[in-house]
């Protein structure tokens, strides 16, 4: 078990280049201020901070992309009370849970559980409860979220009206949508939605025979 001093990186920092993709992001990047239990979260981790996910772990809260849309997990902020190490306890097998959205999808980095591609981004997708390889490490996927490939993805994913919705969203809930999206009669656009707890959703997304 490496200590925080041993995981902290002096010489090549990743968070100054998450700083930089963001200051020039094509969609609204909010960089949370890091917890005052940062260390712990990036021991319980054991990365670097070097890496792009031990430097959020440490040096953000999280990061709330697109208005709130897209939530990246931290050592925790208001906005977002749940920090990368508490989040994935008991959650998480095999793989590491990083992000999530607005509509219910989780991003997670691959540790075995998926297959052989280790560090490799992974979407449990609301509208088929599958995990879906995105092609991506982690880097990638953080660079990616910053630009409008982002609309893209969620393209058949919004509705009318989802700015406001979303930004009145806490970032530790989540919309669930009845008839639910992977059903047949399921849309984002006309199913019901109301606020749910994430964890609350995560619980339902996995719980089997979903």
């Amino acid at each position: 078990m490496r200590l925080v001093d041993e995981l902290v990186e002096v010489v090549e920092p990743a968070l100054p280049l998450i700083t930089e993709w963001a200051a020039n992001a094509e969609l609204s990047v909010e960089i949370l201020p890091p917890s005052s239990n940062c260390g712990d979260v990036l021991v319980e981790l054991q990365v670097t901070t070097r890496s792009v996910l031990g430097a959020i772990a440490y040096g953000t809260g999280g990061i709330l992309v697109d208005g709130g849309w897209l939530r990246m997990l931290g050592s925790g902020h208001p906005k977002l009370t749940r920090n990368i190490a508490m989040w994935n306890t008991g959650r998480s097998n095999g793989f590491c849970l990083v992000a999530d959205d607005a509509v219910g999808g989780f991003f997670a980095l691959n540790g075995g559980a998926f297959g052989d591609d280790l560090g490799s981004v992974y979407y449990l997708a609301p509208d088929t409860l599958e995990w879906e390889n995105l092609g991506v490490g982690h880097a990638a996927f953080t660079q990616w979220a910053f630009t409008k490939q982002l609309h893209t993805f969620y393209a058949e994913m919004r509705w009318p009206g989802w700015e406001e919705d979303v930004g009145n969203l806490p970032g530790d809930q989540c919309l669930n949508f009845y008839p639910f999206l992977w059903s047949e009669q399921g849309s984002a656009q006309t199913s019901f939605r109301r606020p749910v707890p994430v964890d609350e959703q995560y619980a339902f997304n996995t719980a089997p025979g979903q």
